[in-house]
């Protein structure tokens, strides 16, 4: 191109440059406009994917976030600006940055740049926040930028590295900050901020393990030769059954699992130092008093996120306990020990949460231990990226099976897994927002207990709510508005997942968003290969069984985390017959056979039953068992030859678990921490099951009723009938009437009570069915008695109807009486069987003795009236010389001295002719 053509082309080069440097400038003027917060500093706070960082304001449109740490979100995961950390506040918030935040970040510092048009007075709060699934990563709340904001509410930068410590509330508001880290093992971390002006350390543990675990970290004796755990100062922390987070002392005086003894009130073993204190020979009890009183170490803060436990605490550098606390030099390197282990839970015994030290000396899946060297005065930054747990689905799990309805309620947003949490959420099986696990083909039964205003829907979006009012699309599976229902009439909804069901859905309420959670969608399981389930007490243990033959194929799983699972046959572990499921060391499942013949591990009797196909494993940390016996053992002599199972007779099954299980000699370690209250009723026939219940006042009053009807007052009435005729007047019908009648009222109430308690009548018991029988007869005698045909008059021979009423009288009398003994004696077997009762064998027993006591009465009342019969059995045919033109109800139709009398009665009136012979002929 020739140099004259370059001319024009550079002039407009020129000009454009000229015209785009004003904009670039007014740009960056327009940046620099607000910088108020320029400098302004302040630590993430963390709500879920292990989210940490300080945010520090560069200018008016950009800001750096430094050490960042942050689990990948999904894609469309943002620095969000919003006017709070509702979830209502947050859906009205939008993007304030658009680099994404898909991807996990490890210690990284980077720059942000705000979008064009946005500026800090714009942005309240700063949140890492995935709008695709309502997830609220963590956040920083910034101060007002306003030009025309006081003097007095000036922004004030969070405390860097160069302060002293963290103060109580740059630590309320950003609890999971601390200056200083240290990696003790690839899954466990320590935190800490020192702050040697207060004379104290903030420490965090951190730890990627379960709910069930514990994290130990503390300080080994000073002075040894050798690093030891004897002597040890430990602050034990995890959270408790209720998800609690709690940091406790501990002192170490030998390597074991904390023991007291008996003889002598001693504590050895790891064990809090509220137990040492008055112990060990310590008789000052002001000294021990004084112990408890100065315990340093205080609970700051806790929670599970993402599978990972955090558990922040305070303790003092130089502690006023000299004897079981270690003093502790900022500025050197000192010995600390550290461990992570299964957490015992209390129990009746030991009312403590105790570290399980070791495991028939083996270590636990997940346990750890070692020695390290730490000094406090370095600001250590030995950790990079978070922790990221293999297992993230932290809450209750739930498996759905076939027939067995899960019952949904609603409840309080406690341990909700997916912030920003509601105001409230729904309990599958009273467990909160579970995780809950499906099969495909096997239909899933919902009880919707959770009021009006929350109808249950399946459906592919995770905020649920109605996603339609919110111009996202969703696939609804099942439910709807008509899903809704309450406790006291609830409603049910039955869902088939099939092969195009996807992997995973959601459970939520049509009308609010994020009251929810999972549903994994999977192949089929346990539910297809055993016939029947039930869940056990307390919905933590289901029950699986088949019967092939002259075998049972059972099978237990845990519903929560646990070291082992026991099933018992029997109404408590006492005197039962045990199957214990555990994971050892090793990962290798077993399965033993018990017998418990006491409450400590010596009475636990491990037996050699016929137990074949054994298998056990763990999903998630919960239990699974399987194993497969014969009904009846074909051995004498053992005591596992009488646990006999009879499928037609119904099976209670119990359960317990526990922290840890060994093949070798049982100990206190081995004792369950968590066990069903009630055995269940399982009828292997049918696949029904029902609680064993205590026994309920009201039904006892049922049972003393019918003692009273059907053992005092309708013998009673009986007797007046058949051996009270001879007494004059008309004593014998008053007595027989008003004790009849009297006992029919009271057997009503009884009936009413019984229903009353039980809501509605159920036949599917021996004893309701044979109470059904005597119920009619009874109710026959008073409508029999009122069609009763009078007698004759003028000794006339009776009339058939007359006869016939007599029979069918005494027929529903007699067959009533029959009819109520034997519901008595059925009513005393089922109250054994379904609640259980010890005094079961005593009751029948008394009854018994009071029915031999009847008969012994009646059998001499009838030597009576056999004796009064032979006795007027002379006179009998001057009886009627008189004559008797009234009814005569005190004779009997049916006994045969009134047949005898009705025949000579009857006879021909006419004079008959008599031949007279002389006397002396």
């Amino acid at each position: 191109m020739a140099p004259a053509a370059l001319l024009p082309l550079l002039v407009a080069i020129l000009r454009l440059a000229a015209a785009a440097a004003p904009a670039a400038s007014s740009a960056e003027a327009g940046c620099g406009a607000n910088t108020t917060l320029a400098g302004y500093k302040a630590d993430l706070r963390m709500s879920q994917h292990q989210l940490r960082g300080r945010v520090e304001v560069l200018d008016g449109c950009s800001f750096r976030v430094a050490g960042l740490d942050l689990l990948p979100g999904s894609a469309s995961a943002r620095w969000w600006r919003a006017d709070g950390t509702d979830l209502d506040a947050l859906s009205r918030g939008d993007a304030a940055a658009a680099d994404p935040l898909d991807r996990t970040f490890r210690s990284e510092s980077l720059v942000f740049r705000l979008l064009p048009g946005l500026s800090w007075p714009q942005i309240p709060v700063l949140a890492a926040y995935d709008p695709l699934t309502s997830s609220l990563f963590g956040f920083v709340r910034l101060p007002s930028s306003d030009a025309n904001a006081s003097s007095s509410d000036p922004p004030s930068p969070s405390p860097s590295s160069s302060d002293s410590g963290v103060s109580a509330a740059a630590a309320a508001e950003a609890p999971t900050m601390l200056e200083s880290c240290a990696e003790l093992s690839p899954r466990f971390r320590v935190r800490w901020t020192l702050n040697e002006a207060n004379n104290s350390v903030d420490i965090g543990l951190e730890a990627a393990a379960g709910s069930e675990y514990y994290m130990a970290f503390g300080w080994a004796a000073p002075g040894a030769s050798q690093p030891s755990v004897v002597g040890a100062d430990l602050v034990v922390a995890g959270f408790t059954e209720d998800g609690l987070p709690f940091a406790d002392d501990y002192y170490v005086t030998k390597y074991s699992d904390c023991l007291l003894r008996d003889d002598d009130g001693s504590a050895e073993g790891v064990c809090p130092d509220s137990i040492y204190a008055g112990r060990n020979g310590d008789t000052d009890s002001a000294s021990a008093a004084g112990r408890l009183a100065v315990n340093g170490t205080r609970l700051v803060y806790g929670h599970r996120r993402d599978g990972v436990s955090f558990v922040r605490f305070s303790r003092p550098l130089a502690p006023a306990d000299d004897k079981l606390d270690v003093a502790v030099n900022a500025t050197r390197n000192m010995t600390v020990v550290w461990a992570i282990g299964l957490l015992r839970p209390p129990d009746s015994l030991r009312p403590y949460y105790l570290p399980l030290v070791s495991r028939g000396g083996a270590s636990s899946p997940g346990t750890a231990f070692a020695f390290s060297k730490l000094n406090l005065s370095n600001a250590a930054g030995g950790c990079v990226g978070p922790l990221d747990a293999d297992d993230k689905e932290d809450q209750a799990r739930i498996t759905a099976e076939r027939k067995t309805p899960l019952v949904v309620t609603v409840g309080p947003a406690l341990h909700y897994p997916n912030p920003p949490n509601p105001g409230k959420v729904l309990y599958i099986n009273k467990k909160e927002a579970p995780l809950l696990r499906v099969e495909r083909g096997v239909p899933v039964i919902f009880s919707v207990e959770a009021g009006h205003d929350a109808p249950l829907y399946i459906t592919s979006d995770p905020v649920g709510g109605n996603a339609t009012s919110r111009n996202t699309p969703e696939v609804v599976y099942a439910g709807g508005a008509e899903a809704e229902g309450v406790p006291a009439a609830p409603t049910e909804l039955v869902w088939m997942p099939d092969r195009n069901t996807p992997d995973l859905v959601y459970y939520q309420s049509l009308y609010d968003q994020k009251m929810g959670w999972k549903i994994q969608v999977v192949d089929g399981g346990l539910s297809d290969m055993y016939n029947n389930s039930v869940l056990l007490d307390d919905q933590q243990v289901t029950f699986f069984w088949t019967l092939t033959g002259d075998s049972i194929n059972v099978a237990a799983r845990g519903e929560k985390k646990s070291g082992y699972l026991a099933i018992g046959f029997g109404s408590a572990m006492v005197n039962s017959y045990a199957y214990v499921g555990w994971v050892d060391g090793n990962g290798k499942g077993h399965v033993k056979s018990y017998w418990i013949d006491g409450k400590d591990g010596a009475s636990v009797h491990e037996t050699h039953e016929n137990v074949t196909h054994k298998r056990c494993r763990s999903e998630n940390g919960a239990i699974i068992f399987e194993f497969t016996r014969p009904l009846n053992p074909s051995c004498s002599g053992k005591v596992e030859c009488k646990n006999i199972i009879d499928p037609t007779t119904p099976l209670k099954v119990i359960w317990a678990m526990g922290a840890q299980w060994s093949t070798g000699p049982l100990s206190l370690k081995s004792m369950h921490s968590d066990t069903s209250n009630r055995p269940i009723r399982i009828l292997l026939l049918s696949g029904l099951a029902e609680a064993v219940e205590d026994l309920r006042p009201v039904l006892a009053v049922h049972g003393f009723m019918m003692f009273v009807a059907w053992a005092i007052l309708l013998p009673g009435g009986i007797m007046a009938a058949r051996y009270l005729k001879h007494a004059k007047g008309d004593l014998w019908f008053q007595a027989h009437t008003y004790l009849q009648y009297s006992g029919i009222a009271v057997m009503l109430l009884g009936v009413l009570f019984a229903v009353a308690e039980l809501r509605g009548f159920s036949f599917k018991s021996r004893h309701a069915r044979i109470g059904a029988v005597t119920f009619t007869f009874a109710c026959v005698q008073p409508i029999n008695a009122y069609l009763r045909p009078h007698n004759t008059e003028n000794r006339e021979r009776s009339s058939g109807n007359r006869i016939l009423w007599e029979y069918l009288h005494h027929f529903t009398g007699r067959s009533a009486a029959i009819a109520g003994i034997v519901a008595l004696f059925t009513g005393l077997q089922h109250l054994g069987h379904r609640y259980g009762s010890k005094n079961i064998k005593g009751l029948t027993c008394w009854l018994i003795l009071w029915f031999l006591s009847l008969a012994l009465l009646t059998a001499y009342f009838e030597y009576m009236a056999i004796k009064r019969r032979r006795d007027g059995a002379d006179g009998l045919s001057g009886k009627w010389v008189l004559g008797n033109t009234e009814e005569d109800d005190t004779v009997d139709l049916l006994q045969s001295d009134r047949v005898v009398s009705k025949m000579e009665s009857n006879s021909s009136p006419e004079p008959k002719e008599v031949q007279l012979e002389p006397l002396t002929r």
